[in-house]
């Protein structure tokens, strides 16, 4: 997992990793979701990883867009 830059210092997300077609997030209690382009759909799931990668509006897309599109939740 990567970490988070969080560059805004606001965001409650801790890390995350990206994969072909998914991206997990890690939040700062630890729970841990997977959103797949199963689950979220593929332009969603692109847009978090540029933005995850950015450090920055993460948390809030999520709540925006897919906040319950998740795979499931591995923690």
């Amino acid at each position: 997992m990567e970490r988070y830059k969080n560059i805004g210092h606001d965001s409650g997300l801790a890390a995350y990793e990206v994969g072909d077609d998914f991206i997990k997030v890690e939040f700062d209690d630890r729970s841990l979701y997977l959103y797949t382009y199963g689950s979220a759909g593929r332009p969603n799931i692109e847009e978090m990883k540029k933005v995850a990668v950015s450090g920055r509006g993460l948390n809030c897309f999520i709540n925006k867009n897919v906040r319950k599109d998740y795979a499931s939740k591995l923690r």
